[in-house]
């Protein structure tokens, strides 16, 4: 296994040229972009993970994803735990460093082979000196996204320097809430768990769920409801003067599929009660997830303590 680190000059056009990594090799330059949230993106058919930070892509690296008969399940999901020394409780003990949980099911984020393609058992392996530098800037509630090219969109799968807005999964972390607080990191809410708000066109309902738990359920009018709700997330990037700010992309779509709609144009379609908005505005913090569907929220669209959305 050839392993390597791109840095200084040689790094944009390694960025951008992700075909010149060879397995092993990653690129990392935080200086890109020094603070802000961070977002990751695994590409399945290109075999590589970029990490956003404030949007901009500030490494890129080989990895391995899950081989026949164990694949890595695309979707978008969030860090659960995190551990650095870290052995499986699946396959005989087996070294996992730098755990980064994604399912309680075994799917995880951690140091291991790259022979060039899809060998693992559903992990997502990366480099060992990609892997440290990852998990020092990652967190409980950190979105991941894994795609390949059936079950998102292009700009997902192929992700580019400037984290796109279809896959976007969280920014502007310092936004100021109305009244001059800040909006609640997502990690503020590690200890009860990830949160997401599951809203139906079909059942005309919203679920919050908060770590797997449904904290609050209530009726929801769609707008225009002749026209399809649309499969998408939505992750609160924070607070400003003109209300919450969303990001959006949609999930479980095959590329080339219509144009994205704006996070402006989702929301308005949702229309709550007073209690409905009180209980959702109770337990909202940054990082928090919408998930809309025009399917009924059967227990096959929600992943209990995972908190995943699955598109495989």
């Amino acid at each position: 296994m050839t392993t390597g680190f791109l840095a200084g000059p040689a790094f944009g056009q390694a960025v951008e040229d992700d075909h010149l990594l060879r397995p092993g090799q990653f690129a990392w330059h935080p200086e890109r972009s020094p603070e802000g949230p961070v977002a990751v993106i695994v590409s399945i058919p290109d075999q590589l993970t970029h990490v956003y930070r404030d949007g901009i892509r500030i490494g890129v690296s080989t990895c391995s994803t899950g081989r026949p008969g164990h694949a890595t399940p695309t979707g978008v999901f969030t860090i659960l735990q995190k551990q650095v020394d870290h052995h499986s409780n699946i396959y005989d003990g087996a070294e996992m460093a730098d755990m980064e949980r994604l399912t309680w099911t075994g799917i995880a984020l951690h140091v291991g082979g790259l022979p060039g393609y899809p060998s693992s058992h559903g992990c997502v392996h990366l480099p060992r000196a990609f892997s440290d530098r990852l998990y020092t800037i990652t967190r409980v509630g950190t979105v991941v996204i894994i795609a390949d090219a059936t079950s998102a969109p292009a700009k997902i799968v192929h992700p580019g320097l400037l984290l796109s807005p279809e896959a976007e999964g969280e920014i502007d972390g310092e936004l100021q809430a109305k009244g001059g607080q800040k909006l609640p990191m997502a990690g503020a809410a590690a200890p009860a768990g990830p949160l997401a708000i599951l809203v139906s066109s079909a059942d005309k309902r919203f679920v919050i769920q908060l770590g797997g738990d449904t904290v609050a359920s209530g009726a929801v009018t769609i707008v225009d409801p002749g026209t399809p709700l649309g499969e998408h997330v939505l992750v609160l990037a924070g607070v400003g003067p003109d209300g919450a700010r969303w990001q959006a992309f949609r999930h479980g779509q095959a590329a080339g599929g219509p144009p994205e709609p704006q996070p402006g144009q989702i929301m308005a379609r949702l229309q709550v009660d007073e209690a409905g908005r009180t209980a959702i505005a109770r337990h909202l913090h940054q990082g928090a997830l919408l998930i809309t569907t025009d399917l009924p929220l059967t227990p096959d669209r929600q992943s209990g303590s995972d908190l995943v959305v699955i598109s495989s």
